[in-house]
């Protein structure tokens, strides 16, 4: 019996043909994703805004505004209701920190007059000043780990290849961002994981295909750097589609029987392995190909002869 295989053997797929594609295409979505940043916005979790997030269990399912409206009589700031993975389990965020425990008193006090029977499963509280470091610490390890892949590509492969993957990381990221705004699931600071893994799992494949890239520049020194991408990208087609499946067999779950305080995370994980998995070929690779063909390739045409035609080397001195 033969082993089933998600990707033939020996492949030739022309993909540098949708270089100027792929490229515009991502331009295009990451300025939106910009734009989305802004308005309509993120949709912040307690971890940046601060405030008190508490999580009931109700015996019979209650209109969220009903929820919200008892809420707005306590006079506690701004208040957000929705569902926590049930009906019967509501998450409320109270925007504005609360004060201690003459709050909770109040909370108390006004379940057990308008919502009997309500089950407080927990009170958590995040001031203001913590939020505001939460938030600047991961942009800050957003940042560094950015830092780190330039040095690391650009100390094991030319220059062109740092730029080439540290360019597509910034269209991932702003891609990943605009998800976030489109689909307004909470951003919190496991967000921040999520992108953290993100990069890290984007590095991985597009070293991966710059690898064989850099391996076939070595055995080949006469083939235009054009068809030596689409070569080396056939070649590593097969692992990066199973190592981009298997990923996300294990996700998937988490995404949909995960529950709530997850499911922010894995869905961000699905979004980013498939542009990430996207971005090394339609990306990554024809940046490689527009910064590399005069250095990596000097004096060799673009396009290669027709198949079937004799390549002719010139010879040295020769008109």
């Amino acid at each position: 019996m033969r082993p089933l295989r998600l990707v033939p053997d020996n492949t030739n797929i022309k993909f540098m043909r949708g270089r100027f594609a792929g490229l515009i295409v991502s331009a295009v979505l990451s300025i939106a994703s910009v734009i989305l940043f802004f308005y309509p916005g993120l949709n912040y979790s307690i971890d940046f805004l601060g405030g008190v997030v508490i999580e009931l269990r109700l015996p019979n399912p209650v209109d969220q505004a009903t929820i919200r409206a008892d809420f707005d009589e306590l006079h506690l700031g701004g208040v957000r209701v929705q569902e926590f993975g049930s009906p019967r389990d509501i998450l409320v965020q109270l925007e504005r920190q609360a004060e201690g425990q003459n709050a909770r008193k109040a909370i108390e006090t006004m379940l057990a007059a308008k919502l009997p029977g309500a089950e407080i499963r927990r009170i958590e509280s995040v001031g203001a000043r913590v939020s505001s470091e939460l938030f600047r610490k991961g942009l800050l390890a957003v940042a560094l780990s950015f830092v780190g892949v330039l040095f690391y590509i650009w100390f094991r492969f030319d220059w062109q290849f740092g730029v080439g993957v540290v360019g597509t990381l910034l269209l991932d990221v702003t891609k990943t961002v605009g998800f976030f705004a489109v689909t307004q699931l909470q951003f919190d600071i496991n967000s921040v994981a999520a992108i953290m893994l993100l990069i890290g799992y984007s590095v991985t494949d597009k070293i991966v295909v710059y690898d064989r890239i850099r391996e076939n520049l070595r055995k080949d020194k006469s083939m235009p750097l054009r068809e030596l991408i689409d070569r080396s990208i056939n070649q590593t087609l097969g692992r990066t589609v199973v190592t981009s499946t298997t990923v996300l067999l294990s996700i998937v779950p988490l995404a949909v029987i995960g529950g709530e305080a997850i499911r922010s995370f894995a869905v961000t994980i699905i979004f980013g392995i498939i542009v990430g998995t996207s971005s090394s070929i339609f990306i990554a690779s024809p940046i490689l190909l527009f910064l590399g063909q005069r250095r990596l390739r000097p004096g060799i045409a673009q396009a290669s002869p027709p198949t079937g035609a004799p390549r002719i080397a010139k010879a040295a001195g020769s008109p």
